[in-house]
């Protein structure tokens, strides 16, 4: 299937590894121009060097989305050296999962706000753009009640919520908007590889939860992500999609 990516611009916040950067990779490999960013540059620049090399037009920047100011400069910039922008794809999250205070204002600025800044930026050039698509990434912890039912569960609920409200008020300009929640995915570097060295208890009960005996790799995600934002799925907006595996229970209507 022809995802009619080739030649359309793209915004992706946390870029660099994981879910992000497996979507960055999967949009350049679709033909699509992306620019992307983090807060660290170094990771930055490791990844605009490796997406150069693999063709295709690739910007990176080094900016923190807790900071207003700094992710519209971003976009602004962005959009001017692309010409324009048809998708956003909000990524990034603190992953504050214990009930701490620091983890309930990080959850916000970071999960919620950051989501919100990026929209709220792009949104002037998504007007204008004839494919226009916001991707939200949220989780499986935004639906369902489990050990991350805290900062971070609550905040994803909040990001689905929040998305599907772009989609019904966005329609008529011809913006889609979707969300997009990952069971646990599994990557060099990420929370499960951490929590299997720290707490193979944990680790253990969260794999034993999911029928299909594994975790997501990020590339299973990013394909889901990459066909919600195409103009191939042209008449989805306001959804909510699961790639967890047959790891949730609960029927979604």
């Amino acid at each position: 299937m022809d995802l009619g990516l080739k030649g359309l611009r793209a915004l992706v916040t946390g870029g660099t590894r994981g879910i992000g950067r497996a979507i960055v990779d999967t949009l350049v490999d679709e033909g699509a121009a992306v620019g992307f960013c983090a807060r660290t540059a170094p990771d930055v620049t490791a990844a605009a060097e490796a997406l150069t090399g693999r063709g295709g037009t690739v910007l990176g920047h080094a900016v923190d989305v807790a900071d207003d100011a700094g992710m519209r400069r971003w976009v602004d910039a962005a959009a001017a050296e692309l010409g324009g922008l048809d998708i956003v794809v909000a990524n990034v999250s603190a992953l504050a999962i214990p009930d701490e205070p620091a983890n309930w204002r990080a959850s916000f600025d970071v999960d919620m706000m950051g989501t919100v800044r990026v929209v709220n930026a792009a949104l002037p050039y998504l007007e204008r753009s004839d494919a226009a698509s916001i991707v939200t990434i949220a989780s499986v912890s935004g639906r369902e009640i489990d050990f991350a039912a805290g900062p971070y569960g609550t905040f994803k609920a909040a990001i689905i919520h929040y998305t599907q409200g772009l989609a019904y008020q966005l329609a008529a300009k011809g913006i889609r908007a979707n969300s997009l929640s990952p069971g646990n995915t599994f990557f060099a570097g990420g929370v499960w590889e951490n929590i299997q060295r720290s707490n193979p208890e944990l680790f253990a009960q969260a794999l034993a939860l999911n029928p299909t005996g594994r975790m997501a790799g990020p590339q299973e995600i990013a394909r889901a992500a990459v066909f919600l934002a195409s103009p191939a799925a042209s008449f989805m907006t306001g959804a909510n999609l699961l790639v967890d595996g047959a790891l949730t229970r609960g029927v979604q209507f």
